[in-house]
């Protein structure tokens, strides 16, 4: 029999769902959108950036976009931080990942924390006014003397004001611009973080909630789980776009800040975890009929340790398929939340937002309709075609 030289097992459950996943053409599609899509929210600042990403000029090197990583003029904090924090220390994490298969030290996994907390401190600790020099200005004046001036792509930030309110698409707006003037491809680059996060992290939220009540309940069974079934069939009774109205016109009558982070625990609290959570119950109870469970129990085996390390690895299947749709919908949900005003604020980019400034008049402002309805749903078409090839991958058929 001929070795194989990698030592991977062909033949595993896991390298089997990989394979029926690559083989179909929908679901590489739909990956590598969602590919572009997360490259472009972690390297949006070296694609869009009104400050020079490299000068050289006297002799001397230096990059005025970086200090901007620390300092931004975005209202989302959080996210644009967090974001910058991936474009900073995401490649050579990769590389610390890749070489660390190659070592054979307990620790490597500790020494991996200890240098990604402490590779987060800068974004906290340090604190400086953002560079608003006129730059285009300058490197004109650099490029005379015989030095070197290298602009992103699209040399404007998601901020910048400076042309013509509502100007069609152009050489120097490739997009157009908004309302305001702000360069409406630089704020497409940058909404795609604010898509990213909330369709990530709420539906991180809503499949931490579904997936241990659906484990909880499943095992438990009884007045248990009659009692938590009754409560999530309550909460599917009510229409959850028009939930997320209610709660999101609530917290703006009591005066909250319309952040993104109150978006994403809106959504989260209030997606698609009911419908996790039945389904999780459902596989629980297939499991728990098993009499590997009933071993373990005569065993004395903590409950703690038979649903986490026994049957969430045996229902994992559906919780990811389930996640990677439910990704879709946070995304769609914050787009109509900010396209009805209910979500994400100007001057913070948000593609609803942007389909919002079209309203008045959309085939008027058409790039305004254009751009942000294809990139929504590009975004919403990947995921479903990740899910539905996921789903085909991990069926037992």
């Amino acid at each position: 029999m001929k070795k194989n030289p990698l030592n991977i097992e062909e033949d595993s459950p896991a390298s089997q769902v990989r394979r029926r996943f690559f083989s179909d053409w929908t679901a590489v599609a739909g990956f590598s959108l969602i590919v572009l899509m997360l490259a472009v929210a972690i390297f949006a600042p070296l694609l869009a950036n009104s400050l020079p990403l490299l000068v050289v000029a006297d002799g001397a090197l230096s990059f005025p976009f970086f200090p901007a990583l620390f300092s931004t003029d975005s209202p989302e904090i959080f996210v644009e931080k967090t974001f910058n924090f991936f474009l900073l220390y995401l490649p050579p994490a990769a590389l610390f990942a890749f070489f660390a298969r190659h070592w054979h030290s307990r620790w490597k996994t500790a020494l991996l924390v200890i240098l990604a907390i402490a590779a987060a401190l800068p974004f906290f600790l340090y604190s400086s006014s953002p560079d608003r020099s006129d730059w285009k200005s300058r490197a004109e004046e650099i490029r005379k003397t015989g030095g070197i001036v290298l602009f992103a792509p699209v040399a404007y930030g998601p901020f910048e004001t400076g042309g013509i309110p509502y100007a069609k698409p152009s050489a120097e707006h490739p997009a157009g611009v908004d309302h305001a003037g702000r360069d409406v491809m630089a704020r497409m680059i940058y909404g795609a973080r604010v898509s990213t996060a909330v369709g990530f992290l709420a539906t991180l939220i809503s499949l931490i909630i579904g997936t241990f009540l659906g484990l909880f309940t499943g095992y438990k069974g009884g007045k248990t789980d009659l009692i938590v079934m009754r409560f999530v069939e309550i909460v599917i009774c009510f229409p959850t776009f028009l939930l997320l109205l209610i709660l999101m016109s609530i917290m703006l009558d009591y005066g909250s800040r319309q952040s993104i982070l109150l978006v994403i625990l809106v959504i989260g609290f209030t997606g698609g975890w009911p419908g996790l959570c039945r389904l999780v119950r459902g596989e629980t109870l297939k499991q728990r009929s098993l009499p590997y469970i009933a071993a373990a129990e005569t065993m004395g085996v903590p409950v703690r340790r038979i649903l986490f390390a026994h049957i969430l690895p045996n229902v994992s299947g559906p919780i990811f398929v389930t996640f990677t749709f439910d990704v879709a919908g946070a995304i769609l949900a914050e787009s109509s939340l900010s396209f009805l005003g209910f979500g994400v604020q100007d001057p913070a980019a948000s593609w609803g937002e942007l389909l919002r400034q079209a309203f008045p008049d959309p085939l008027t402002y058409w790039h305004l309709t254009l751009w942000p309805g294809l990139a929504i749903f590009l975004a919403v078409c990947a995921f479903n075609f990740a899910g539905e090839g996921l789903r085909k991958a991990v069926s037992p058929k």
